[in-house]
C-alpha cells in the first residue's frame, strides 16, 4: 500500500463506517439481549404455570374417568376436525425475524357448507357426552386441556423465539467483537503508518527544499564574489590605464630642449 494522501482518505472513511457499524451492532445487540432477557422472564413464567395447570388438568381427567369410565374411544369416533389449531406470524426486533406461534380456537357450530356441519356434528357430540352422568366433569376436563394447549402454543412460540434470539445475539456480538478488537485497531494502525509516512515525506521535503535554498545562497555568494574580483580588477587596470595616460601626457606635453651646437 503506497502512503499517499488519497489512500489516508479511503482508510478514514472505512474507520467512520467501521465506527458507525459497531456503535449500530451495539444498540442492535442491547435491543435484542432486552428482548431476550424479556423473553427468559416470560418462560419461566409459563413453566411455573405449567405445572398447575398440567395438575389441574389429569386431575380433572381423573374425574371424569372416574364418573363416565374410559370416553377416550367416544371423543376419538365424534371428532374428525380439530377445533384448535395453531397460526403462525413473525415479529421484527431490531431487524430479526421471530416466529410467533398462538393458538386459534374454533367455536362449536361455526363451520360453514358440508364440512361445517361435521365439525358442528362432532362438537355436539362431545358436548352432549356425558349429559346423562358426569357432562360436567367432562367439560371441566375439556377446559383444562385447552387451557394446557395454549399454554403449551405460548411456551413453543418463548421457546422458539429464545433460540432464535440467542442465535441473532451471538452473531451480532461475534460482528461486534470483530468490529472492536480488529477491524477498527487495524485501520487506526494502518492510518497512524500512513501518517507517520506522509509526515516522514513532508520533513524530507522541507529539508531538501532547505538544502537547495543553502546551495543556492551559498552559489550566488560565490557569484558575488566572483563579480566582486573581477571588478576590482577592471578597476585596477583601468587605474593603471589612467595613470599610463596621465604620465603619456605628461611626457608629451613637456617642452623639448634645444639643440646643443658645439
Amino acid at each position: 500500500m503506497v502512503p499517499t494522501v488519497t489512500v489516508l482518505a479511503i482508510m478514514k472513511g472505512r474507520l467512520l463506517g467501521a465506527s458507525k457499524g459497531h456503535a449500530l451492532l451495539k444498540k442492535k445487540a442491547d435491543a435484542l439481549n432486552m428482548k431476550f432477557r424479556k423473553i427468559l422472564r416470560k418462560i419461566v413464567e409459563a413453566k411455573e404455570r405449567m405445572g398447575g395447570v398440567m395438575k389441574e388438568s389429569f386431575f380433572s381427567l381423573a374425574q371424569a374417568k372416574y364418573r363416565n369410565g374410559d370416553f377416550r374411544h367416544t371423543v376419538l369416533d365424534n371428532v374428525d376436525v380439530a377445533t384448535t389449531t395453531v397460526s403462525t406470524a413473525s415479529e421484527n426486533v431490531a431487524g430479526v425475524k421471530i416466529p410467533k406461534l398462538s393458538c386459534v380456537v374454533r367455536e362449536m357450530g361455526n363451520g360453514g357448507g358440508a364440512g361445517g356441519a361435521s365439525t358442528s356434528a362432532g362438537a355436539k357430540g362431545v358436548s352432549l357426552m356425558g349429559l346423562g352422568t358426569g357432562g360436567q366433569q367432562i367439560q371441566e376436563c375439556r377446559k383444562s386441556f385447552l387451557e394446557a394447549v395454549e399454554l403449551l402454543v405460548e411456551l413453543a412460540s418463548l421457546q422458539t423465539a429464545f433460540v432464535t434470539l440467542d442465535n441473532a445475539i451471538k452473531t451480532t456480538n461475534r460482528r461486534v467483537n470483530a468490529l472492536e478488537h480488529v477491524v477498527v485497531p487495524k485501520l487506526e494502525n494502518t492510518i497512524a503508518y500512513i501518517k507517520g509516512e506522509l509526515d516522514e515525506l513532508e520533513r524530507e521535503e522541507f529539508f531538501r527544499l532547505k538544502k537547495v535554498q543553502g546551495n543556492k545562497k551559498k552559489h550566488a555568494q560565490k557569484d558575488a564574489e566572483i563579480r566582486k574580483s573581477r571588478a576590482d580588477a577592471d578597476g585596477s587596470q583601468d587605474l593603471d590605464v589612467s595613470r599610463a595616460t596621465a604620465m603619456g601626457s605628461l611626457v608629451d606635453g613637456r617642452p623639448e630642449d634645444p639643440d646643443i651646437i658645439f
